[in-house]
């Protein structure tokens, strides 16, 4: 045991400083494991736990490697001139590092988004599940849009977990769908001829989005971010717009709905106009048609196809 303690004490021989910074590292892990369950207890929600463990390890790392700095002390006298050159070299290769950690500090000071969150980011889409010095992980989502390249057509898992670097938080536009306004304006569009009732459309499409319509609950969390962000008042109630077009009536409904919830809200909405609208004797539109043909036995007045003279052809 004598010997350890001197090796300990020892910070000039390599021995010495090899035993030093194995003890250093061993109370790091140590203490980090410590404060971060200690952190954890008295944090009151997952996110919070999540964050505070990060933190106590992070913070733990950078003053163990200054006291491994202290006890190895590189090129002593020097150190000013290694520290430049190593500082120009480092920030020269490691550019991407540099930014995904910025990143980080950015997406930690400036609430972008956290865990749990539904966001789109570095052109991906996805429910947060981690992040990481330099690194954000989604669970990724399709999309509505069917020319966007996801082969779930519709805000759900495709399974994928997809990993951005934290720089893109600086080069491109970052989609916070849940952070402060946990509810998206969703639109449903049902075209309808000119020469059917379209005002009874209107009606029945108009009082089938008032019923799958959140408005209540978005206006509350509206009024919530409005303590925090000086935004302008927002209409929520169900509404359809009617625009003509060259072939029949379109008719947009515009509602709030869940962010989360958004397809299978859209998707029972759908399924309650086209039946109402059935019920009541209105077709849904459409650019296509049908075309009958109706074959029937020749008669003196209506002489078959063998009768028919055909250009060109045999008498």
């Amino acid at each position: 045991m004598q010997p350890l303690m001197d090796l300990l004490r020892d910070n000039e021989s390599l021995a010495g400083r090899a035993v030093t910074s194995a003890a250093v590292i061993a109370i790091a892990v140590v203490v980090a494991w410590a404060i971060g369950l200690l952190f954890a207890r008295r944090a009151g929600d997952p996110q919070s736990r999540y964050y505070a463990r990060k933190f106590a390890r992070y913070a733990v790392g950078v003053l163990a490697v200054l006291v491994l700095a202290v006890v190895w002390r590189p090129f002593a006298g020097r150190i000013g001139v290694v520290l430049g050159l190593a500082t120009a070299g480092i920030a020269f290769a490691m550019q991407e590092v540099i930014g995904a950690v910025a990143g980080w500090v950015n997406i930690l000071s400036g609430r972008i988004f956290r865990v749990g969150d539904r966001i789109q980011m570095g052109g991906v889409r996805g429910d947060v599940i981690d992040v990481t010095l330099l690194r954000t992980k989604l669970m990724e989502i399709g999309s509505a849009d069917v020319d966007d390249g996801a082969w779930v057509h519709g805000r759900q898992f495709t399974g994928r977990i997809v990993t951005v670097s934290n720089k893109a938080t600086f080069t491109e536009p970052v989609f916070n769908y849940s952070a402060s306004f946990d509810y998206l304006w969703e639109e449903l569009t049902i075209p309808v001829g000119f020469d059917a009732d379209w005002r009874r459309a209107n009606e029945i499409i108009g009082g089938a989005a008032v019923s799958v319509s959140t408005t209540t609950d978005a206006a509350a969390a509206i009024n919530r971010m409005r303590r925090t962000f000086p935004i302008p008042p927002a209409e929520l109630q169900p509404t359809v717009f009617a625009v003509p077009t060259d072939n029949y009536m379109e008719l947009t409904a515009r509602f709030v709905v869940p962010v989360r919830t958004a397809r299978t809200v859209k998707d029972r909405l759908s399924r309650q106009i086209v039946d109402e609208l059935a019920a009541a004797g209105i077709e849904v539109a459409s650019t296509t048609g049908d075309l009958r043909v109706d074959l029937r036995e020749s008669d003196p007045a209506h002489p078959s196809r063998d009768d028919t003279h055909v250009p060109g052809g045999p008498r």
